[in-house]
């Protein structure tokens, strides 16, 4: 293991323990500058992407400069810094069985710091009260604050994916997994939170329709105890589906959340977000409010949200001290602040003007053991340092945790 990539990890698992630390742009253009030329000169792959763009340590100035690397070529290269004995773990990108998937390697370092990132951001935009709090990281202070509070009850979470076990290569319910663990999941709470998904015949993510039912009927007698429901958009159609043939309502407890991710593609039929929304609200008794969106992916080791009211967050660039978006209005999605994202023009590579589409682009500090800088397939409208998800763009292979299978 390198010592200065090791080091590199440590100091930014320390940033990210510290609510206070804001990382504004100029500490955050100094750690990107600082991680591009250890992951220059540690990865082969990597580098011989830079030279062939002549864009080397001692030519670039901003983290805006550094090669960002198409997450097609996870499927092809080899993207990472660890020696094959330093390799606990490989995350798989998700798809259709017949496309070869994207690889990410982790060492148990690399792990480490990626729970730390999935936690600190999960923690701050799912399991706290939904009110502002906005820093104001070209300032180093709070700019707009209404405090936030934890949900200190005790709670319970229902995950509609299959268990790690089935499933060992996803780094979505590698996530799952951590946040049933950082709850509690391995002691008091271990038969409050569990995985009701299960593979299918043809290798693809499908639901326990009775573990599911068991598992509603439980927590709506659970007055008071605040309810989590995590899974992908493709899972919570089929859920929604099943509910409404069988004509089944359920009302979870006041400020239960529900968190949504992922695709749709040739596994159910596709819903506006709006309506997926409503059904939920319908058929679970969870208001839109109480609804958040992820978006991550296996090549990163940081998620974005994003949610109607912007459930507690730190906020960068000239909308720093922004008042909440209206209600009716999509909430855009909000990465940590060690990490940033660009929408970027496919016709001119350059940044697009606020409210214009482009492609995303992001710069994770979290991926210190493979890539920080990541270009993705899908699209996005910019809202100022942060972005609207549209979905992929024309052509980009379709993908979605929804469509994952055992690998």
């Amino acid at each position: 293991m390198n010592k200065e990539l090791s080091n590199f990890a440590t100091r930014l698992r320390e940033l990210i323990s510290n609510r206070q630390s804001a990382i504004g742009n100029q500490q955050f253009n100094a750690l990107a500058l600082e991680l591009f030329t250890l992951q220059f000169e540690n990865n082969f792959a990597y580098q011989k992407i830079c030279e062939a763009r002549k864009l080397t340590p001692q030519i670039v100035e901003h983290w805006t400069q550094i090669p960002f690397v198409p997450t097609a070529a996870f499927k092809e290269l080899e993207l990472t810094s660890l020696a094959p004995d330093g390799r606990a773990a490989v995350f798989h990108s998700s798809g259709t069985t017949e496309q070869k998937p994207s690889r990410h390697f982790h060492s148990a370092e690399s792990l480490a710091l990626y729970e730390a990132s999935l936690w600190a951001w999960f923690e701050q935009h799912v399991l706290t009260d939904l009110r502002f709090t906005i820093y104001d990281l070209r300032l180093q202070k709070k700019s707009h604050v209404a405090e936030k509070s934890a949900i200190r009850n005790p709670q319970s979470a229902i995950f509609l994916t299959p268990p790690p076990e089935q499933v060992p290569h996803s780094s979505l319910v590698h996530m799952f997994e951590v946040i049933r663990r950082k709850m509690g999941g391995a002691s008091v709470l271990a038969s409050r939170t569990e995985f009701v998904g299960k593979i299918s015949e043809d290798s693809a993510w499908t639901l326990n329709f009775e573990a599911v039912l068991g598992a509603l009927e439980n927590r709506q007698s659970a007055i008071g105890n605040r309810q989590l429901i995590l899974g992908t958009a493709f899972s919570f159609v089929h859920l929604l589906d099943f509910l409404a043939e069988k004509n089944l309502k359920f009302q979870l407890p006041e400020n239960s959340r529900v968190m949504e991710t992922g695709g749709y593609k040739n596994r159910s039929r596709s819903l506006p977000k709006n309506e997926l929304h409503a059904l939920i609200e319908k058929f679970l008794g969870v208001p839109r409010e109480n609804i958040i969106c992820e978006y991550g992916m296996s090549e990163l080791s940081s998620q974005a949200y994003a949610n109607a009211r912007g459930a507690g967050r730190w906020a960068r660039g000239k909308d720093c001290a922004s008042p909440p978006p209206k209600a009716s209005s999509p909430e855009p999605f909000y990465f940590p602040p060690w990490a940033r994202a660009q929408i970027i023009s496919p016709e001119t590579g350059r940044e697009v003007a606020d409210g214009e589409t482009g492609l995303i682009r992001i710069f994770d500090l979290a991926n210190v053991f493979s890539i920080a800088a990541i270009q993705t397939e899908d699209l996005g409208i910019r809202r100022g340092a942060h972005f609207e998800l549209i979905g992929r763009a024309q052509l980009a292979e379709p993908r979605g945790c929804s469509l994952m299978t055992t690998l």
